[in-house]
């Protein structure tokens, strides 16, 4: 009786041994998979840089360094930069610039922004071609100063030289702080300057006259300075002949301004 109630006592304890080692090891499997869902909380996502600031040349051309604007933060924002070379047609090099990114989730903290590099391997030299970066912004080496490239503006790689001309005179229109739909006249032209008078309509639409809508228009005067890549706006001036423009443009020829009627503001 004795030694059975010793084979009692030790089994007992045996079995108290064996649930206490099963209950840790549940909760060894509850930590680990808190640890899993926190590491997974925060999802990791694709995505192309916020801005492209430039590409350059490297390598004797056969490479690409694309400086791009990623997300930024306390923790890390950005993952697995890459660049790569998409196609080549029509004269121009396409390539992609992607990373990952936990930026869109609001808790990852990935509030600000960073400069980054990311390099694509060209098959050949690039040679005169343009690059486009993610479908978007468009680099040329025409124009630049090596190892950079040109990027690209409004009016394209290759703007059309300033011209007296309604097209170059839309292209002087489209580089003025202005409303659209701007019309304009103009008042004088030569290979160096642009007198342009721009009038832009105010108020509601109307329809059909005596439908009691009233407009008004606002009219400026602007004088334009001929540069490689377009006209570039000056000053604006809408005093009657040279007195009043020759205080800021003191260089432009009177032939310009001498006829100047007082502008009309509307």
């Amino acid at each position: 009786m004795w030694r059975r109630g010793i084979r009692t006592v030790v089994l007992g304890v045996a079995l108290v041994v064996l649930a206490g080692c099963g209950s840790e090891t549940v909760e060894s499997d509850d930590t680990a998979d808190e640890a899993t869902r926190a590491g997974t909380a925060t999802a990791w996502t694709r995505a192309a840089p916020i801005r492209i600031n430039g590409v350059r040349t490297a390598d004797g051309g056969r490479s690409l360094v694309v400086d791009a604007e990623v997300p930024d933060g306390a923790r890390d924002c950005v993952r697995g930069l890459r660049g790569e070379l998409h196609t080549v047609e029509h004269g121009t090099v396409y390539v992609m610039v992607t990373f990952e990114t936990r930026s869109l989730d609001r808790n990852a903290g990935c509030t600000g922004t960073q400069r980054v590099e990311a390099t694509v391997k060209l098959r050949e030299p690039l040679g005169s071609r343009r690059v486009m970066v993610n479908s978007g912004a468009v680099f040329t080496p025409v124009g630049a100063a090596p190892p950079a490239l040109r990027q690209c503006g409004e009016n394209g790689c290759d703007p059309t030289p300033p011209r007296c001309t309604s097209s170059s005179y839309r292209q002087a229109v489209d580089a003025t702080d202005i409303p659209r739909h701007t019309s304009w006249e103009e008042r004088g032209c030569d290979d160096t300057w642009l007198v342009l008078d721009l009038s832009t309509r105010m108020g509601p639409v109307c329809g059909d006259v005596g439908d009691g809508c009233s407009t008004s228009a606002i009219s400026q005067r602007w004088f334009y300075r001929a540069e490689p890549s377009g006209w570039r706006p000056v000053t604006m001036n809408g005093d009657a002949g040279c007195a009043g423009i020759h205080k800021l443009l003191p260089e432009l020829p009177e032939r310009l301004c001498a006829t100047l009627p007082r502008l009309d503001r509307g």
